[in-house]
Parts: C-alpha cells; structure tokens; sequence
C-alpha cells in the first residue's frame, strides 16, 4: 500500500483555479497526497478529467485518491479512493481494487469509526470539524472536543485506524487537532481558494510536520 501523508488536498470544482493549477502549486509547495472530488461535474467528463488528473500527479510524483467512483479508480489505476458514508462498502471496493490500494472512509461519529475500522479501511476522514462550504447535506460540527471524546474512545477500546480531520480547517487549528491525536488533516477550499497556494501549503506542511 502507498504511503498516508499528514496533509490530503481535496481538489476543489468549486475553486476559480483550474486542477491543474491546484496541483501544479501544491507540488509545488511540497505536497504529497490528491483527492479527486467530482461532484457537480457531468459523468461523461469524469474519465477524461481522471486521466489527466491522473497522468498529472505521476508527472509529479503525488499520490492519487478518487473520492467515490470505484471503477473510476480503478480504469486509471489511481492509489486509492475515498468512500462517503453513503458509497459502495469498503469490502466491496477492496474485492474490485485489491490490498495494494488505499480505501479511506468518512466518518461523523464513534460508530462509524468501529464500522470502518472492522471493514478494513486504511484511514478515516473524521468531521467535520467546523461548518464548510464545500460539502452539501454537512454532517453536525464536532469541534475540538469531539475530537478528543472520539479517539478517546478509540484508544479504550486499542482501536489505532489513522484519523483525519476535515471540514472547514484553518492552519492555527492543526496543532490543537494534533494534540488530540489525529494522524493528519484534509482541506479543500482553504488551500484551493487562497490568493497563494504554494504559501497555504507550506504554512500546513510545516504545522503538520
């Protein structure tokens, strides 16, 4: 399996800065680990928008997850993919990509880290953490403390599954979430909708690192 980074950048659609140039500057800055979100674009675009997303983060040596379209991840053998609560079943998408791959889950409570930790996952997306507006029908807000109230529950019951946080991160918020325990963080539009990419990033990268 490849390797999980602390800082997951979540392409943005929404952002007036193409993926291309979203990825150029995170390479740029140092950064590792892509997740391609399509949401609001047409499906007969996904597999050409894939594979030069694709043939891009090769170019630049990044790890590549496709969020939700397993097939998808497959046909342009990305690293992995990232499941939402109402996706395909890891176990499932582990029987179509292999072990090799990368399969995260989003979770917004303890049970749901017990169900993905139990069906194989290789990290969690846990949140969010504040109200963002880059995902629709937002789960409720677990703030700092519900962090901790979480991987405190993790830690009684020796559950060690990778925890990210997401939703709506700002940089001064990555040491607080760091010392509760989360493995790494996942942004979107802070990084994507940033008058200097290369800056934001490196100002995560050196919190996270």
């Amino acid at each position: 399996m490849k390797e999980l980074f602390s800082l997951q950048f979540i392409l943005n659609e929404w952002s007036p800065k193409s993926f291309k140039n979203q990825i150029l500057s995170f390479a740029a800055a140092g950064g590792k680990w892509v997740q391609l979100r399509m949401k609001e674009i047409p499906s007969e675009k996904h597999i050409a928008i894939a594979k030069e997303i694709k043939s891009l983060c090769t170019q630049k040596g990044l790890s590549l997850l496709v969020n939700d379209y397993v097939e998808l991840a497959k046909e342009i053998d990305a690293d992995g993919i990232h499941l939402g609560k109402g996706d395909m079943p890891v176990v499932e998408a582990r029987s179509i990509l292999g072990n090799q791959k990368i399969i995260g889950g989003t979770a917004n409570c303890f049970q749901d880290v017990i169900k993905l930790n139990k069906s194989g996952a290789d990290y969690i997306g846990l949140g969010p953490f504040r109200f963002t507006t880059t995902k629709k029908n937002l789960s409720e807000s677990l703030g700092l403390d519900g962090y901790k109230e979480i991987i405190q529950q993790m830690q009684s019951k020796e559950i060690k599954i990778p925890i990210y946080a997401i939703g709506g991160i700002k940089v001064e918020d990555v040491l607080p979430l760091m010392s509760v325990g989360v493995s790494g963080v996942a942004i979107s539009g802070e990084i994507a909708n940033a008058d200097h990419i290369e800056s934001i990033v490196r100002d995560f990268l050196n919190v996270l690192n």
